[in-house]
Protein backbone atom coordinates (compact mmCIF):
# COMPACT_ATOMS: atom_id res chain seq x y z
CA UNK A 1 0.00 0.00 0.00
CA UNK A 2 2.41 2.48 0.16
CA UNK A 3 3.67 1.58 -3.50
CA UNK A 4 2.16 5.01 -4.67
CA UNK A 5 0.68 3.28 -7.90
CA UNK A 6 -1.20 0.97 -5.50
CA UNK A 7 -2.20 3.58 -2.84
CA UNK A 8 -3.93 5.73 -5.40
CA UNK A 9 -5.82 3.05 -7.24
CA UNK A 10 -7.60 2.35 -3.88
CA UNK A 11 -7.69 5.49 -2.27
CA UNK A 12 -8.15 7.60 -5.33
CA UNK A 13 -10.86 5.72 -6.72
CA UNK A 14 -14.79 7.69 -6.51
CA UNK A 15 -15.89 3.91 -6.35
CA UNK A 16 -13.99 3.29 -3.32
CA UNK A 17 -15.86 6.23 -1.27
CA UNK A 18 -16.82 3.64 1.26
CA UNK A 19 -13.39 2.90 2.13
CA UNK A 20 -11.97 6.17 2.18
CA UNK A 21 -14.49 7.34 4.26
CA UNK A 22 -13.57 4.67 6.81
CA UNK A 23 -10.17 6.23 6.23
CA UNK A 24 -10.35 9.17 7.08
CA UNK A 25 -12.86 8.07 9.89
CA UNK A 26 -9.98 6.39 11.60
CA UNK A 27 -7.37 8.81 11.11
CA UNK A 28 -9.10 12.33 11.65
CA UNK A 29 -10.90 10.22 14.37
CA UNK A 30 -14.28 11.23 13.60
CA UNK A 31 -17.74 9.35 13.20
CA UNK A 32 -18.40 7.57 10.27
CA UNK A 33 -21.60 8.84 9.94
CA UNK A 34 -20.49 12.47 10.09
CA UNK A 35 -18.94 11.81 6.31
CA UNK A 36 -22.11 11.86 3.90
CA UNK A 37 -19.90 13.18 0.62
CA UNK A 38 -16.20 12.32 -0.78
CA UNK A 39 -14.91 14.38 -4.44
CA UNK A 40 -11.83 13.56 -5.21
CA UNK A 41 -10.02 16.40 -7.13
CA UNK A 42 -6.87 14.36 -8.93
CA UNK A 43 -7.75 10.75 -9.60
CA UNK A 44 -5.30 9.91 -13.10
CA UNK A 45 -1.88 8.89 -12.57
CA UNK A 46 -0.47 11.08 -15.26
CA UNK A 47 2.41 10.25 -17.52
CA UNK A 48 4.11 13.35 -15.48
CA UNK A 49 3.23 12.08 -12.56
CA UNK A 50 4.69 8.85 -13.85
CA UNK A 51 7.63 10.35 -14.62
CA UNK A 52 8.93 12.13 -11.07
CA UNK A 53 12.18 10.50 -9.64
CA UNK A 54 10.90 10.52 -5.67
CA UNK A 55 7.97 8.98 -4.71
CA UNK A 56 5.50 11.07 -3.56
CA UNK A 57 1.88 11.25 -3.49
CA UNK A 58 -0.96 13.51 -2.24
CA UNK A 59 -5.19 12.78 -3.17
CA UNK A 60 -7.42 16.17 -2.65
CA UNK A 61 -10.23 15.51 -1.40
CA UNK A 62 -13.61 17.52 -0.88
CA UNK A 63 -15.13 15.83 2.31
CA UNK A 64 -18.29 17.59 3.09
CA UNK A 65 -17.32 20.87 2.47
CA UNK A 66 -13.72 20.36 3.51
CA UNK A 67 -10.74 20.00 2.04
CA UNK A 68 -8.66 16.81 2.90
CA UNK A 69 -5.03 16.21 1.50
CA UNK A 70 -3.46 13.12 2.04
CA UNK A 71 0.41 12.78 1.14
CA UNK A 72 2.13 9.64 0.82
CA UNK A 73 5.94 10.33 1.47
CA UNK A 74 8.44 7.45 1.26
CA UNK A 75 11.84 9.64 1.10
CA UNK A 76 13.08 11.45 3.69
CA UNK A 77 13.17 15.31 2.47
CA UNK A 78 15.16 18.30 4.17
CA UNK A 79 12.56 21.07 5.50
CA UNK A 80 9.19 18.73 5.33
CA UNK A 81 7.74 20.38 7.98
CA UNK A 82 7.47 24.16 6.19
CA UNK A 83 6.98 22.32 2.68
CA UNK A 84 3.89 20.94 4.23
CA UNK A 85 3.23 24.10 5.79
CA UNK A 86 3.49 25.77 2.72
CA UNK A 87 1.47 23.35 0.83
CA UNK A 88 -1.64 23.38 3.74
CA UNK A 89 -1.73 27.44 2.97
CA UNK A 90 -1.64 27.25 -0.79
CA UNK A 91 -4.38 24.83 -0.69
CA UNK A 92 -6.35 27.16 2.27
CA UNK A 93 -6.01 30.46 0.36
CA UNK A 94 -6.46 29.00 -3.09
CA UNK A 95 -10.38 28.32 -2.19
CA UNK A 96 -10.95 32.10 -1.62
CA UNK A 97 -12.43 33.59 -5.36
CA UNK A 98 -12.25 37.41 -5.65
CA UNK A 99 -14.92 39.11 -3.86
CA UNK A 100 -15.40 36.48 -0.94
CA UNK A 101 -15.53 36.45 2.41
CA UNK A 102 -12.57 34.85 4.33
CA UNK A 103 -15.34 33.79 6.67
CA UNK A 104 -15.96 31.47 3.19
CA UNK A 105 -12.39 29.59 3.20
CA UNK A 106 -13.01 25.76 3.55
CA UNK A 107 -11.74 23.99 7.21
CA UNK A 108 -8.48 22.48 5.51
CA UNK A 109 -6.91 19.05 6.87
CA UNK A 110 -3.34 17.37 5.69
CA UNK A 111 -3.05 14.53 6.55
CA UNK A 112 0.98 13.02 5.72
CA UNK A 113 2.38 9.54 5.89
CA UNK A 114 5.87 9.66 6.13
CA UNK A 115 7.82 6.23 5.88
CA UNK A 116 10.71 8.22 7.83
CA UNK A 117 11.04 9.73 11.60
CA UNK A 118 10.43 13.08 11.48
CA UNK A 119 9.67 14.48 15.51
CA UNK A 120 11.80 13.43 18.65
CA UNK A 121 8.71 11.27 20.20
CA UNK A 122 7.53 7.86 20.29
CA UNK A 123 4.23 8.43 19.57
CA UNK A 124 3.29 7.58 15.77
CA UNK A 125 0.70 10.22 15.04
CA UNK A 126 0.76 14.06 15.98
CA UNK A 127 -1.90 16.25 15.10
CA UNK A 128 -0.87 20.21 14.91
CA UNK A 129 -3.34 23.14 15.14
CA UNK A 130 -2.60 27.30 15.86
CA UNK A 131 -3.53 27.41 19.37
CA UNK A 132 -2.21 30.41 21.80
CA UNK A 133 0.84 29.51 24.15
CA UNK A 134 -0.83 30.14 27.28
CA UNK A 135 -4.45 29.37 27.61
CA UNK A 136 -4.57 26.90 24.69
CA UNK A 137 -6.96 28.69 22.95
CA UNK A 138 -7.45 27.48 19.45
CA UNK A 139 -7.16 30.38 16.85
CA UNK A 140 -8.85 28.67 14.45
CA UNK A 141 -10.42 25.36 13.65
CA UNK A 142 -9.93 25.74 9.87
CA UNK A 143 -6.10 24.50 10.55
CA UNK A 144 -5.10 20.83 11.14
CA UNK A 145 -2.20 18.91 9.73
CA UNK A 146 -1.84 15.42 10.88
CA UNK A 147 1.46 12.83 10.59
CA UNK A 148 1.75 9.33 11.27
CA UNK A 149 4.95 8.27 10.92
CA UNK A 150 4.78 4.54 9.70
CA UNK A 151 8.11 3.07 10.85
CA UNK A 152 7.24 4.22 14.48
CA UNK A 153 3.66 2.16 13.85
CA UNK A 154 5.53 -0.99 13.53
CA UNK A 155 6.29 -0.35 17.37
CA UNK A 156 3.50 0.54 18.73
CA UNK A 157 -0.42 0.47 19.36
CA UNK A 158 -2.66 2.62 20.45
CA UNK A 159 -5.05 -0.44 19.97
CA UNK A 160 -7.13 2.00 18.07
CA UNK A 161 -9.11 1.57 14.17
CA UNK A 162 -6.54 3.68 13.25
CA UNK A 163 -3.65 1.05 13.89
CA UNK A 164 -5.52 -1.40 11.69
CA UNK A 165 -5.10 0.75 8.67
CA UNK A 166 -1.51 1.76 8.89
CA UNK A 167 -0.67 -1.83 9.75
CA UNK A 168 -2.08 -2.38 6.61
CA UNK A 169 -0.37 0.62 4.83
CA UNK A 170 2.88 -1.09 6.27
CA UNK A 171 2.00 -4.30 5.09
CA UNK A 172 4.72 -5.56 2.87
CA UNK A 173 4.09 -9.68 2.02
CA UNK A 174 0.59 -11.92 1.72
CA UNK A 175 1.52 -13.31 5.33
CA UNK A 176 0.91 -9.50 6.99
CA UNK A 177 -1.90 -9.47 4.64
CA UNK A 178 -3.51 -13.01 6.00
CA UNK A 179 -2.94 -11.34 9.59
CA UNK A 180 -4.41 -7.94 9.27
CA UNK A 181 -7.10 -10.07 7.15
CA UNK A 182 -7.83 -12.26 10.08
CA UNK A 183 -7.62 -10.14 13.07
CA UNK A 184 -9.17 -6.43 11.69
CA UNK A 185 -13.00 -5.53 12.50
CA UNK A 186 -13.18 -3.22 10.08
CA UNK A 187 -15.05 -4.59 6.92
CA UNK A 188 -13.71 -1.80 4.92
CA UNK A 189 -10.04 -3.13 5.48
CA UNK A 190 -11.09 -6.71 4.24
CA UNK A 191 -12.33 -5.21 0.93
CA UNK A 192 -9.52 -3.20 0.50
CA UNK A 193 -6.92 -6.32 1.29
CA UNK A 194 -9.14 -7.87 -1.93
CA UNK A 195 -8.55 -4.97 -4.13
CA UNK A 196 -5.24 -4.90 -3.28
CA UNK A 197 -4.94 -8.61 -4.36
CA UNK A 198 -6.79 -7.58 -7.37
CA UNK A 199 -4.28 -5.31 -8.43
CA UNK A 200 -1.38 -7.40 -7.68
CA UNK A 201 -3.15 -9.64 -10.67
CA UNK A 202 -3.82 -6.59 -13.08
CA UNK A 203 -0.97 -7.04 -15.53
CA UNK A 204 -1.71 -3.32 -16.42
CA UNK A 205 -1.04 -1.83 -12.87
CA UNK A 206 2.15 -4.54 -12.56
CA UNK A 207 3.58 -2.98 -15.58
CA UNK A 208 3.11 0.77 -13.91
CA UNK A 209 4.42 -0.89 -10.52
CA UNK A 210 7.48 -2.09 -12.78
CA UNK A 211 8.11 1.22 -14.23
CA UNK A 212 7.74 3.21 -11.28
CA UNK A 213 10.08 0.60 -8.83
CA UNK A 214 12.81 1.22 -11.65
CA UNK A 215 12.81 4.64 -11.65
CA UNK A 216 12.94 4.64 -7.77
CA UNK A 217 16.16 2.40 -8.06
CA UNK A 218 17.69 4.27 -11.27
CA UNK A 219 17.41 7.18 -8.69
CA UNK A 220 19.10 5.51 -5.74
CA UNK A 221 21.76 4.29 -8.23
CA UNK A 222 22.45 7.05 -9.69
CA UNK A 223 22.66 8.62 -5.75
CA UNK A 224 25.70 6.08 -5.15
CA UNK A 225 27.92 7.02 -8.40
CA UNK A 226 27.27 10.45 -6.97
CA UNK A 227 28.46 9.69 -3.55
CA UNK A 228 31.75 7.10 -5.15
CA UNK A 229 32.64 9.91 -7.56
CA UNK A 230 33.00 12.65 -4.70
CA UNK A 231 29.90 14.34 -6.55
CA UNK A 232 27.42 13.55 -3.48
CA UNK A 233 28.22 16.81 -2.35
CA UNK A 234 26.91 18.81 -5.86
CA UNK A 235 23.52 16.65 -5.28
CA UNK A 236 22.81 17.69 -2.22
CA UNK A 237 23.53 21.20 -3.21
CA UNK A 238 21.63 20.81 -6.20
CA UNK A 239 18.36 19.70 -4.79
CA UNK A 240 18.24 23.08 -3.34
CA UNK A 241 20.01 25.75 -5.50
CA UNK A 242 19.58 23.65 -8.79
CA UNK A 243 21.85 20.33 -10.42
CA UNK A 244 23.61 22.61 -12.50
CA UNK A 245 24.88 24.91 -9.69
CA UNK A 246 25.40 22.49 -7.51
CA UNK A 247 27.14 20.17 -9.61
CA UNK A 248 29.68 22.39 -10.39
CA UNK A 249 30.54 23.69 -6.55
CA UNK A 250 30.46 19.26 -5.64
CA UNK A 251 33.34 18.80 -8.32
CA UNK A 252 35.47 22.16 -7.24
CA UNK A 253 34.73 22.33 -3.57
CA UNK A 254 32.87 19.72 -2.70
CA UNK A 255 35.59 17.16 -3.18
CA UNK A 256 37.92 19.03 -0.82
CA UNK A 257 35.85 21.39 1.49
CA UNK A 258 32.99 18.87 1.68
CA UNK A 259 34.55 16.20 2.69
CA UNK A 260 36.82 17.30 4.68
CA UNK A 261 34.20 20.06 6.27
CA UNK A 262 31.71 17.60 5.84
CA UNK A 263 29.07 20.18 4.98
CA UNK A 264 27.16 18.04 7.56
CA UNK A 265 23.55 18.45 7.32
CA UNK A 266 23.83 17.65 3.00
CA UNK A 267 25.86 14.68 3.26
CA UNK A 268 23.52 13.56 6.26
CA UNK A 269 21.21 13.84 3.74
CA UNK A 270 22.05 11.79 1.07
CA UNK A 271 23.74 9.50 3.19
CA UNK A 272 19.87 8.59 5.57
CA UNK A 273 18.22 8.46 1.83
CA UNK A 274 20.84 5.95 -0.12
CA UNK A 275 20.81 3.70 3.14
CA UNK A 276 16.58 3.72 3.20
CA UNK A 277 16.80 2.81 -0.92
CA UNK A 278 19.59 0.28 -0.34
CA UNK A 279 17.70 -1.41 2.72
CA UNK A 280 14.84 -1.49 0.39
CA UNK A 281 17.00 -2.93 -2.51
CA UNK A 282 17.90 -5.67 0.35
CA UNK A 283 21.43 -4.65 1.10
CA UNK A 284 23.00 -5.04 4.75
CA UNK A 285 23.61 -2.78 6.34
CA UNK A 286 27.58 -4.09 6.49
CA UNK A 287 27.38 -3.69 2.50
CA UNK A 288 25.87 -0.06 3.09
CA UNK A 289 28.91 0.60 5.73
CA UNK A 290 31.40 -0.63 2.89
CA UNK A 291 29.51 1.20 -0.05
CA UNK A 292 29.71 4.64 2.04
CA UNK A 293 33.42 4.12 2.86
CA UNK A 294 32.47 3.51 7.06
Amino acid sequence: MKFDVIFKRVFGDENNTDIIAAFLSALLEISRESIEKITISNVELTPEYMEQKFSRLDLKMDVDGKTVNVEMQINYEPDFRERTLFYWSKLYSDELRTGDEYGTLKRTVCINLIDFNLFDCEDYHSHFRVMETSRHEVLTDKLAIHFFELKKKRQYSNHKPMDDWLDLINAETEGDLMEIQNTTAIPEIKKTIVIVRHLSGDEKVRQEAYYREKRLHDEATALGHARREGLAEGLTQGRAEGLTQGRAEGLTQGRAEGLTQGRAEGRSEVTQELTHRWLEMGMSEAEIKKLLGK
